[in-house]
């Protein structure tokens, strides 16, 4: 096995990108405070084609060296829009005709391997602040709950990885 070089991977570049049929999924991140995670999200959005990003309250925006570093350039490929309240997002979404899910732990969520999307549906995903996660409010007006399920003694995953791990499970199952 042979490891494969940058110019064999067949990337597309930025008007490639802008172009192409995007995954129904949009990322929502609410009072995220760390950059890294910011940018983490941005490069995973990238990965699947991700429609959009709303960045949300205190969460940072482009451009950003911070955000960059582990974004590597996503931020020009992926939309991005800010808006300070993240409720107001989640109404317009709705009124829009978009399923809105917060990924977060709460009674009655669905487990992330039980839940099968619909077939021409889109999607958006709310992903909360590193301690305090989904605003209840925003759950509130959410249309269900996501939760990844875990064994351990934890039962918390950086929000880079839960959107790494949510953001995959959409995409392979609306494949």
């Amino acid at each position: 096995m042979r490891k494969l070089a940058n110019a064999e991977l067949e990337r597309k570049n930025i008007d490639e990108f802008k172009e192409a049929q995007k995954t129904p999924i949009i990322i929502i991140l609410d009072d995220i405070r760390s950059l890294h995670n910011i940018g983490s999200v941005f490069r995973t959005s990238d990965a699947f084609l991700i429609e959009k990003i709303y960045l949300c309250g205190i969460t940072a925006t482009p451009p950003n060296k911070e955000i960059h570093k582990t974004a590597l350039g996503a931020t020009e490929t992926v939309t991005w829009e800010y808006a300070k309240d993240v409720l107001a997002v989640v109404n317009q979404l709705k009124q829009e005709n978009v399923k809105v899910y917060s990924v977060e732990q709460t009674e009655n969520a669905i487990m992330l391997d039980d839940f099968q999307p619909e077939t021409n549906t889109k999607y958006a995903l709310i992903f909360g602040n590193e301690v305090k996660g989904v605003s209840q409010e925003a759950i509130n007006l959410s249309d269900g709950v996501i939760e990844i399920p875990q064994l351990g003694s934890k039962h918390s995953l950086n929000i880079s990885v839960s959107a790494g791990i949510v953001i995959w499970d959409l995409f392979q199952k609306l494949q």
